[in-house]
């Protein structure tokens, strides 16, 4: 099931396995404006586990999940 959904900014985390997709996240959060709504496109399974807690942990909102083949998609909404 992919997403469509409006974004401020976008992550492309194909082909980097962990930690670098939450590292880059880390960088991209920080550079974007409170609310913004950031997507991540991802090919690590460990993201699914990964971007949750990351939200959780920081207080950003997960706004959305999902998976289309290899590809791990998220949009989440800065704290």
């Amino acid at each position: 099931m992919s997403l469509n959904m409006e974004f401020d900014v976008s992550l492309d985390a194909k082909g980097l396995m962990c930690p670098e997709p939450v590292m880059l996240l880390h960088e991209k959060i920080a550079d974007a404006e409170a609310g913004a709504v950031i997507r991540i496109v991802a090919t690590d399974p460990s993201t699914t586990r990964d971007i949750p807690q990351f939200c959780r942990f920081l207080g950003h909102e997960l706004l959305a999940q999902s998976e289309d083949g290899d590809t791990y998609i998220y949009f989440l909404r800065k704290s």
